[in-house]
């Protein structure tokens, strides 16, 4: 696709349901992101984010998905310890969960445990700029790569990525003049969040992008509808009329041909 120059499309899903709508929208690839940590499970940061709840959302995605790519995201301290333990991790999201490839943080630093989980016959995505795992030592959730240095960095780490053997790199929270220089540098395609239209492709949190998650909308999103309102006047609706006796009414009851007060009296 990047060297026919079609845009890759990328969201994330969490659960079936979710999966099934966009990938028959057509979405080339689907990410279950350690992004549920906040959007789903009521996390405040992805850090607490387990192996075992990627996994299970993972299963469940992929049970909603027949033609797009399948992207676990590995969570935080799931490969930073040994490269050993970062290729059986990997290895669990393609042999438990049914994931095509994952992803993890992180670039030059990362670079041999990519190529070691690569080695092991597991496709891996890149993802440098802005790492939410790892914000923190970035100063927080700033935009990455603004002076000379830092893109410098950034264009190696995509480099040392693509030598490593990453498939794709997510370019997140960069100039779109650095994303553009890194997508020509790099044969392998840019998928970029809040990275300007010179990316291959583009991803965003699906929750972000239909207005259901409300804590904070990153200025990069675009927001195609906006149902958190929505699904509160239904759920509101419902509750007054539960209150009030109007729900259900006739047409949402089951009527029995039976005399009820015969089985009483009995």
């Amino acid at each position: 696709m990047k060297k026919s120059g079609e845009k890759i499309s990328m969201l994330t899903a969490y659960d079936a349901g979710f999966a099934s709508l966009i990938d028959a929208a057509g979405i080339d690839m689907v990410l279950v992101g350690d992004s549920l940590g906040n959007v789903l499970l009521g996390y405040n940061s992805t850090i607490p984010v387990t192996m075992e709840e990627m996994l299970h959302h993972c299963k469940a995605a992929g049970r909603g998905i027949k033609q797009a790519l399948l992207v676990g995201d590995m969570p935080f301290m799931s490969y930073q310890v040994s490269n050993s333990e970062a290729i059986a991790n990997a290895g669990r999201f393609l042999k438990e969960a049914g994931c095509d490839a994952v992803k993890l943080e992180g670039g030059t630093e990362v670079s041999e445990t990519v190529k070691a989980i690569v080695r092991a016959g597991i496709p891996v995505m890149g993802h440098i700029g802005l790492t939410p795992q790892t914000a923190s030592q970035l100063g927080g959730y700033k935009v990455q790569g603004r002076d000379a240095d830092s893109a410098r960095r950034l264009l190696q780490s995509a480099s040392d990525l693509e030598a490593a053997g990453a498939f794709a790199i997510v370019l997140e929270c960069i100039p779109a003049q650095l994303s553009e220089a890194i997508t020509k540098k790099v044969s392998i395609p840019t998928i970029g969040i809040g990275a300007g239209k010179h990316c291959d492709g583009q991803v965003l949190v699906t929750h972000d992008m239909i207005g259901m998650f409300e804590k904070f909308i990153p200025s990069f999103v675009k927001q195609y509808v906006n149902l958190a309102p929505q699904i509160k006047t239904a759920i509101t609706a419902y509750h007054e009329e539960v209150k009030n006796g109007s729900f259900p009414a006739e047409e949402y009851s089951f009527n029995m041909q039976l005399d009820v007060q015969s089985l009483l009296d009995d």
